[in-house]
């Protein structure tokens, strides 16, 4: 049994072309023979659409308009009538053909049994699945814990590092505190050095028994 689709290739109609591209489209998409008959350029096409088209399924006027599908000789409908078909999952019914092996239907009816049969013997493959799966879950926690020990460092080591800032904070005190001592020592000997060279000068022009008495006093001022 072959499809038969009659089709106006000349028409001016946009919504009628698209019509027929879309029922033509489906057609070579799953691969169902049909055949394509033109009623513009063929009044022989055009009378026999005419007049097989059921009367309830004519228009007002009474003129059917493409695209119409007919199996051989039976009418199938028009292009309302196939796009709700196909929406329905009830093409091939609509076409008056037999679904083929690989179609929906046939495998809503393998996916049916093959739950049927999980079911009865599929205990000991959901246990093995559960298995395996723990066994990738626990393999794959195993870095996770080595990646938590990468980013959180030992104890030790946050230990030892706020032991050499100590250690540097104690260096630096102990540098500040010689700083101090050798700058007072400076002063000290400076002191002793005006102290000596006003005591020279002195001394140039005192007698003896007068350097005598300024000694000590200079030594109680250092």
């Amino acid at each position: 049994m072959v499809i038969k689709v009659f089709v106006a290739t000349s028409s001016g109609s946009i919504a009628i072309r698209k019509k027929q591209q879309e029922v033509v489209g489906f057609l070579e998409a799953n691969k169902i023979d049909f055949k394509e008959l033109d009623i513009a350029g063929d009044e022989d096409n055009r009378r026999w659409m005419r007049e097989n088209v059921p009367g309830e399924k004519k228009p007002q006027n009474g003129i059917p308009l493409p695209p119409q599908i007919f199996n051989e000789e039976q009418y199938c409908g028009d292009f309302e009538s196939f796009f709700s078909a196909k929406e329905e999952n009830i093409i091939y019914s609509f076409l008056g053909l037999a679904p083929p092996p690989v179609s929906k239907v046939a495998e809503a009816t393998e996916e049916t049994s093959a739950l049927l049969n999980g079911e009865l013997g599929g205990g000991e493959q959901n246990t093995t699945e559960g298995t395996d799966s723990a066994e990738v879950s626990g393999k794959d926690e195993v870095p996770k814990e080595d990646n938590e020990d990468a980013d959180n460092p030992p104890e030790s080591e946050v230990k030892q590092e706020g032991t050499t800032e100590e250690e540097e904070k104690e260096e630096a005190e102990e540098e500040e505190k010689e700083e101090v001592e050798e700058e007072e020592e400076q002063k000290t000997l400076s002191s002793f050095h005006a102290s000596f060279l006003q005591v020279s000068q002195e001394v140039k022009y005192k007698p003896c028994h007068y350097v005598s008495s300024i000694l000590p006093q200079q030594n109680e001022m250092a």
